[in-house]
């Protein structure tokens, strides 16, 4: 698993990615694409299949580039369609791998209550 003690920045690539692409064009998907975001150390890259099944994470580290990849068993990921690139929290990455929506305010809506 990631280590996300010494990831200091998460990107979320809303849209879909053709999941056969590998280091060199998921990176290229990011230094062509999103000029202004640049690969850097201790940042991490999502990306999803059109069928939503299937997602592959780009770490950039000290040494190199990870791709870690994760599919599910028919289940879909709750992904954004826009083409833009979300930054998110460490819990919403747990929240995307545990199959919940990433992009959400609050996890219960707050109540009030007069006692």
């Amino acid at each position: 698993m990631i280590d996300l003690t010494k990831v200091e920045h998460i990107y979320l690539v809303t849209g879909y990615t053709d999941m056969r692409k590998q280091i060199d064009g998921l990176t290229s998907i990011i230094s062509v694409n999103y000029q202004k975001l640049d690969l850097r150390i201790n940042r991490i890259f999502i990306f999803c299949s059109r069928d939503r099944t299937k997602i592959k994470i780009l770490e950039v580290d000290q040494t190199g580039v990870w791709v870690y990849y994760k599919r599910t068993h028919g289940e879909k990921f709750i992904w954004p369609k826009d083409d833009k690139v979300i930054l998110v929290e460490e819990r919403q990455l747990k929240w995307l791998l545990d199959g919940l929506s990433p992009i959400q305010k609050r996890a219960h809506k707050t109540r009030y209550y007069d006692y």
